[in-house]
């Protein structure tokens, strides 16, 4: 799924990034835990997440993620936003809550990060 069918999807408003980078997603995670993020995300895919901080932007990036969607109306300060563009991160953001936005997601085809409790890190 590329951002602008996910933009339309889930109404989300574009906060930096371009439309036309046309990254193709197809994992998602949800998230306010950072570590969970480090622990069971792996590169290319989308974050949605309440948190708006820096450590979301830094984590992504070391997480190799491209896309972040904010749920529930909450917007990053401007220079998250700022820290976002420089790290090449797309920022979107929509009223939707975490639970409406992956339902949205998945009945469109996006798959959620599985790891069993019994696999290794």
């Amino acid at each position: 799924m590329t951002l602008t069918e996910l933009q339309k999807l889930l109404k989300a408003e574009m906060l930096c990034g371009t439309l036309e980078e046309n990254l193709d997603i197809q994992i998602a995670k949800a998230s306010d835990l950072m570590s969970d993020v480090l622990a069971y995300t792996g590169p290319g895919e989308l974050l949605l997440t309440g948190l708006t901080n820096h450590q979301v932007i830094r984590t992504c990036d070391i997480a190799g993620l491209r896309a972040v969607v904010f749920v529930r109306g909450k917007r990053p300060a401007e220079d998250t936003v700022k820290l976002a563009t420089k790290c090449n991160i797309c920022l979107l953001a929509t009223r939707l809550s975490m639970f409406e936005s992956c339902g949205i997601l998945f009945s469109h085809g996006i798959r959620g990060v599985t790891k069993h409790v019994s696999e290794k890190r």
